[in-house]
């Protein structure tokens, strides 16, 4: 499995945003992807070197469509990878 598949995309939120201070960022991955893989992808796309990873399975919240119809969000998997200090993700500096 490639770098870029198991990176989906990075996730910025007001919680991510607080735990960047904390040399630690968030991402959106592949739902079959371990912690290893995770942490080798970064390394490979960004150039940095992961300490630690943790991984969130988020469930599918109920929503609403139209006036009666009911329906889900997607469920997807979420880690939160902490870095070596002095490292830093510069995709996410911009954002």
């Amino acid at each position: 499995m490639n770098a870029d598949q198991v990176i989906i995309e990075p996730v910025v939120t007001e919680k991510s945003n607080m735990l960047r201070e904390q040399n630690k960022y968030t991402f959106k991955v592949y739902k079959a992807a371990n912690k290893v893989q995770i942490m080798q992808a970064l390394k490979e796309l960004y150039d940095v070197n992961p300490v630690a990873c943790r991984t969130i399975n988020v469930k599918p919240k109920p929503k609403r469509q139209r006036l009666r119809t009911q329906g889900r969000t997607a469920s997807w998997k979420k880690a939160v990878v902490t870095l070596s200090p002095g490292d830093s993700i510069d995709a996410f500096e911009g954002a």
